[in-house]
């Protein structure tokens, strides 16, 4: 158990001394959600106005609205980011090393992961701080809430990176598989628009967003940000994360990766 700590302790504290080093990293991840809840929301208030749904219990702006949907932007870019470390690490050599350490691989893999959720939910606090410097607040009892729900989603969108960065073999191929799952993973959700928004133009749009693994980890912040458990989110997102992270670990298998390479 002690070499099991001491590795999740090296894994963890790499991850943060890259991140805290990348300071473009960093203000990437905030300026994007930003340039959404201050800009584009802006402009849209007007035109979208959004009803009395759980778990408001009033009607809102559409600028509170799509905070819970931004905070999954972040994640979700994070978790894709993070995997893009992966790939690189593949090529250089230094993540084959680490996948024949005698630890076992899921633990040297959810380390991995859990570095990444940490970097994710430091990012989401900062919006959430800056959001309310806005006038944009939550619940107070909502901004602890909302720990285990960051936690649960950034373990699910971080396996679905780590699934993604098994399947890649050059760094250079990896931005546009992303652009392949991040844009319609976003705008396929219930980040920006609500479902219910989504069925009066399209029932089977409405339907894809409803089998989305993002809109439900998207959900499950959203009531968790006022102090809600939604229940049916987090067992699709707990679902998805253990698909996801079975799946990465196949794909990680050093013994598959031998067998591919010769033949």
């Amino acid at each position: 158990m002690k070499a099991w700590l001491i590795a999740l302790s090296a894994i963890v504290t790499r991850e943060n001394l890259r991140f805290i080093r990348q300071r473009g990293r960093f203000l990437a991840a905030l300026v994007r959600p930003l340039v959404w809840l201050i800009v584009f929301a802006a402009g849209f208030r007007a035109a979208l106005g959004v009803s009395i749904i759980p778990p408001y219990q009033t009607y809102i702006t559409y600028e509170v609205y799509i905070v819970p949907g931004l905070c999954g932007m972040i994640q979700l870019f994070n978790g894709m980011q993070s995997s893009l470390s992966l790939v690189y690490d593949q090529e250089m050599g230094s993540m084959r090393l680490l996948l024949t350490s005698p630890l076992p691989r899921w633990w040297l893999l959810f380390s991995k992961l859990l570095a990444g959720v940490i970097v994710s939910i430091l990012q989401v606090a900062v919006f959430l701080a800056i959001a309310a410097l806005t006038g944009i607040t939550m619940p107070p009892v909502g901004y602890i809430a909302v720990l285990p729900a960051l936690v649960v989603s950034g373990l699910m969108l971080g396996a679905l990176g780590l699934l993604i960065s098994s399947t890649v073999r050059q760094l250079e191929n990896f931005a546009g598989v992303m652009n392949f799952v991040i844009f319609p993973m976003f705008f396929l959700s219930s980040a920006l628009y609500p479902l219910w928004k989504m069925a009066e133009s399209s029932p089977l749009l409405r339907d894809i967003c409803a089998l989305n693994p993002f809109t439900h980890a998207v959900e499950l912040i959203r009531f968790a940000l006022y102090g809600e458990l939604n229940l049916t989110a987090l067992a699709w997102v707990s679902i998805c994360f253990v698909l996801f992270m079975l799946a990465a670990l196949w794909g990680y298998n050093p013994a598959r990766a031998m067998l591919r390479s010769k033949g």
